[in-house]
């Protein structure tokens, strides 16, 4: 078993590791800037769902085959990459409102409380094809946790899984923070609706960046 030391480091070592901007924080707080709380804690926990699926094969030694196969890891990175794109060119090509119209976040509020499960569906997979697709997140794992695995532990697999659950479960409310922050700023901050529209485009140029950056890399196992 982990000792107690151990274990408070894990835990704040991934609080850490959650509380870094990336793809995973842009995406919970562009959609509660645009649509509220209730959308930015629906986009983490797709986001967390995603991780899930690499927890899991990780456990059971898909991630390390994954990483070991050259030609697997194409295969997921690329299809990873392009939909980091296709996300992007979403959020960069949404049309402007004209003048007289409601903005944006407007908008997508009232289709959030008009028609909420579709909306809500839409931002939940998302959220977790953006995190499932990645193989980066796979080799986090496989890299992370085993340093907290002691040699000495009888059921390694058991522990990863567990230690990847602890992990997941403490960055979801470091994610509902982020979609609560940003949706109270976007509540308070005037500057921030006048210019949402310019602030999605930004974001999807960012997304695009991310696919890019997740296309032109290389296996870092091999």
């Amino acid at each position: 078993m982990m000792d107690l030391h151990h274990l408070l480091f894990f835990i704040a070592a991934g609080l850490l590791l959650n509380l870094t901007p990336g793809p995973d924080v842009l995406y919970i707080v562009t959609h509660a800037l645009r649509s509220g709380a209730r959308a930015g804690m629906v986009a983490a926990l797709g986001i967390t769902a995603g991780c899930f699926v690499h927890i899991f094969a990780a456990a059971v030694g898909v991630s390390a085959l994954m990483a070991a196969s050259a030609t697997a890891f194409t295969v997921l990175k690329w299809a990873g990459a392009a939909y980091l794109v296709y996300v992007g060119l979403r959020m960069l090509l949404a049309k402007a409102p004209a003048a007289g119209e409601p903005s944006a976040m407007n908008i997508v509020a009232h289709e959030v409380h008009a028609s909420a499960a579709p909306v809500l569906k839409r931002i939940f997979f998302q959220g977790f094809w953006t995190n499932a697709l990645n193989p980066k997140v796979a080799l986090f794992f496989l890299a992370f946790v085993p340093q907290f695995i002691t040699p000495d532990m009888t059921n390694k697999p058991l522990a990863f899984l567990l230690l990847g659950l602890l992990f997941n479960f403490n960055g979801l409310w470091v994610n509902f923070g982020w979609a609560l922050a940003a949706a109270w700023l976007a509540r308070r901050v005037s500057a921030v609706q006048c210019g949402m529209h310019w602030l999605e485009r930004g974001a999807g140029l960012m997304f695009i960046g991310f696919g890019l950056k997740l296309a032109t890399s290389d296996n870092p196992a091999r």
